[in-house]
C-alpha cells in the first residue's frame, strides 16, 4: 500500500502560514513521518529523524545547530531530545515568524518533563491519528461538518448495503498504514504484537524508566476490556494484584505513548447525578481488537458473548473515527461523554465553541426503535435551546427520523465516512 493522502497534510501546510510551530503527535507509525516528507517535498527541505542515533546524539550535543537552520525546521521523534525545545523556544524570543517549526513525535506532549514544556502557549499542538475510513476508502468524510451544521442533513445520505462481515472486517483491521498492508489477518496480528511490543519497550522509556514493565501488556488488556465504559482503577489494580497508585501511573503511560485515551466526562452537566469518570478507548480498533484476541471469526459468530465485545469496539471505533474528523474541521469541537446515576449515557457528546452540542450514541445492532433515541432526547431536554441534534448510530441498512423537532436521526455507521 503507498502513501495514502492525508487530510492533516493540508491542515499542517496551513496552520504553518499562522503558526511559529506546529507539534504534532501520535502514535507510532501512523503516519508522522510520512507527513513531514510531504512538507519537506512541498519547502524544498529535509528532515531530521532522532530515531537515528547519530542525529539524535548531535541534537542532545548541541540543540542550536539544529534549531537555527532555515525555516521550515522538519523535526521527527522530537520527545528523544526534549533539551531541543529550550533552543527553539530562545529562537523563538527573537524571530516569531510562521511556520519556523514542525515537530512530531510519538508521547504526548504533556507527559514530556514541565521543563520541557516551553512552547506552551506559543505552538499548535495537535494529534495525528491512524488513517480514517475516508482516507483508506479514498473519500472525503462530511459526517461531523454536517452533523455540526444540520443532523437532519445526514438523511440526505440515505441508507446503507453494508453487511455486519464488512464492519467486523474494518474494526478489525484498523487505520495503521502498515497493518493495511497486509491483507491476511493472521500476518496483521503478527504486525501489532510487534508494534506493541516496540511500544511498550520503548517509547514507554522516553517518558518514564519503571521497574515491572511486564505488567504494561496486563494493564492493558484489562483496560481494553472496558472500552465504552468508565474507567475502575481500582477494580483494575485489585484484578491485576498491584497498588492503585501503580496501576494510575502505568495507565498515564498507555495514555503518554497514544496506545490509550480518556473519553472524559462532559463538563457542562456534571454535577451530582452526573458521573464524572472518564470512558477508556484505544486509538485504533485494529490494536484493540488485537488486544482482546477479537478475530473477526470470532466477533461474528452467534456465540452471545461476543455481544458486549464488538460493542466495546465499535464504539471504540465510532469515536475514534469522529475524533479524525475533528481534527481537521474548521470548527473548534471538544469532545466528552455524558452518563448519568440513573443509567441514561450518551456515548459521545460534542460540543461546538459557539456552545452548540450535538449527541452521537452507538448501537451494535441492526435495529433501531424510536426508544433508543431516549437519552439522546434526555440529553436535549437537558442542554435546551443550545441542542444541535443527534444520531443513533447502527449496524442496519436505513436512515429515519427518530425525532425532527429534536433533529434526532438514526443512521448506518457507514454514514461516517459516506461522501
Amino acid at each position: 500500500m503507498g502513501d495514502l493522502a492525508r487530510r492533516m497534510t493540508a491542515v499542517a501546510s496551513d496552520l504553518m502560514t499562522s503558526e511559529p510551530v506546529l507539534v504534532l503527535t501520535g502514535p507510532r507509525a501512523v503516519g508522522k513521518s510520512t507527513l513531514l516528507r510531504h512538507l519537506a517535498h512541498l519547502h524544498n527541505t529535509t528532515i531530521i529523524d532522532l530515531d537515528a542515533a547519530a542525529t539524535l546524539a548531535a541534537a542532545r550535543d548541541d540543540p542550536a545547530w539544529i534549531t537555527q537552520g532555515p525555516a521550515p525546521v522538519l523535526i521527527d521523534e522530537f520527545q528523544r531530545a526534549p533539551e531541543l525545545l529550550q533552543a527553539i523556544k530562545a529562537e523563538l524570543n527573537t524571530d516569531l515568524r510562521p511556520g519556523r517549526f514542525v515537530l512530531t513525535g510519538s508521547t504526548t506532549y504533556d507527559s514530556l518533563p514541565r521543563t520541557s514544556q516551553s512552547l506552551t502557549g506559543r505552538a499548535h499542538i495537535g494529534t495525528l491519528w491512524p488513517l480514517s475510513q475516508g482516507e483508506i476508502d479514498g473519500s472525503r468524510e462530511q459526517f461531523l461538518e454536517r452533523m455540526l451544521a444540520d443532523p437532519l442533513s445526514i438523511l440526505d445520505l440515505g441508507g446503507s448495503d453494508r453487511t455486519r462481515a464488512d464492519y467486523v472486517n474494518r474494526i478489525v483491521r484498523g487505520g495503521y498504514p502498515l497493518a493495511l498492508a497486509r491483507d491476511d489477518e493472521a500476518d496483521r496480528r503478527r504486525w501489532f504484537s510487534s508494534h506493541l511490543r516496540l511500544v511498550l519497550q520503548r517509547d514507554v522509556l522516553d517518558v518514564s524508566r519503571i521497574h515491572q514493565q511486564q505488567e504494561l501488556p496486563r494493564l492493558l488488556t484489562r483496560l481494553a476490556s472496558q472500552l465504552g465504559s468508565t474507567v475502575n482503577m481500582t477494580a483494575a489494580a485489585q484484578s491485576l494484584g498491584i497498588a492503585q497508585r501503580t496501576a494510575e501511573s502505568y495507565a498515564a503511560l498507555l495514555d503518554a505513548v497514544h496506545i490509550t485515551y480518556r473519553l472524559p466526562a462532559w463538563s457542562r452537566l456534571v454535577g451530582p447525578t452526573v458521573a464524572k469518570k472518564p470512558k477508556v478507548h484505544l486509538y485504533d480498533s485494529g490494536l484493540a481488537s488485537h488486544v482482546l484476541r477479537a478475530t473477526s471469526d470470532k466477533l461474528l459468530s452467534p456465540d452471545a458473548s461476543t455481544g458486549t465485545e464488538i460493542g466495546g469496539l465499535l464504539e471504540t471505533f465510532v469515536v475514534s473515527e469522529i475524533h479524525k474528523q475533528a481534527s481537521w474541521v474548521n470548527d473548534l469541537v471538544t469532545l466528552g461523554h455524558w452518563r448519568t446515576h440513573d443509567g441514561a449515557e450518551v456515548d459521545l457528546v460534542i460540543e461546538r465553541h459557539d456552545g452548540g452540542v450535538i449527541g452521537v450514541e452507538v448501537k451494535a445492532g441492526s435495529i433501531v426503535r424510536a426508544d433508543d433515541g431516549r437519552h439522546l432526547k434526555a440529553l436535549a431536554d437537558k442542554v435546551g435551546r443550545d441542542w444541535v441534534g443527534g444520531v443513533v448510530l447502527h449496524l442496519g441498512a436505513h436512515s429515519w427520523a427518530i425525532d425532527r423537532q429534536r433533529r434526532i436521526v438514526a443512521a448506518p455507521v457507514d454514514r461516517l465516512w459516506t461522501a
